[in-house]
């Protein structure tokens, strides 16, 4: 790597949830990814264990604080009661359905590398609860599941794939799912295009 802090060099971690597998939609969802210029540098098909999946929800030491006190507002916010107001109490349970979710079939883990990577790949994937996800966004074409359904089957919500939030997270996660030998630095042919500063080393002598 010539420029290691280049923005071209930003990596994200994404996985195809098991229901994204059952549907079939793995070449599509790849496919999103890579036609916006991304580069995908890691991939595995696997059975992820409940403890993987505990792990990876738990690499933030607060995660489970931030987001059983985020689940207990959005209950406010709709104007319902919290099951608990204890937010540890929330996630633990939340994880629990989580666990069964990502457990019960084949996952596909995946890296991808590129500019801003994990906000493109973010925006490409759309919002968490598919009902209100914008039309063009993986999750608003591809998924009918809402947050009442879900509260109202005891289940997670059924979104298709997992896209890290930040720079920060998605340096963790890839770390927890991946060994480094199992990343693949290498160049791809369109990288010219998209981030030479001229593309005048494109054309031949």
């Amino acid at each position: 790597m010539s420029n290691p802090t280049h923005h071209k060099y930003e990596r994200t971690f994404v996985i195809i949830k098991p229901d994204g597998v059952q549907r079939s939609l793995i070449g599509e969802i790849i496919k999103r990814y890579e036609r916006v210029g991304l580069k995908l540098v890691a991939l595995k098909l696997m059975v992820p264990t409940e403890e993987m999946v505990e792990k990876h929800y738990t690499l933030d030491p607060s995660w489970k604080e931030i987001t059983g006190k985020k689940s207990i507002q959005g209950f406010i916010d709709k104007g319902l009661t919290p099951p608990t107001n204890d937010p540890i109490a929330l996630s633990n349970d939340l994880l629990r359905r989580l666990a069964k979710y990502i457990t019960s079939g084949p996952i596909v883990a995946m890296v991808w590398q590129g500019a801003h990577a994990v906000k493109i790949v973010r925006k490409i994937t759309g919002g968490t609860e598919p009902l209100t996800s914008d039309v063009g966004t993986i999750r608003g074409d591809f998924v009918l599941d809402s947050y009442p359904m879900s509260e109202t089957d005891d289940r997670s919500i059924r979104n298709l794939v997992h896209a890290s939030g930040s720079v920060k997270e998605a340096e963790d996660e890839i770390a927890h799912w991946f060994k480094s030998e199992e990343i693949i630095d290498y160049k791809l042919i369109q990288e010219q295009i998209l981030y030479s500063k001229t593309m005048e080393s494109i054309f031949g002598e």
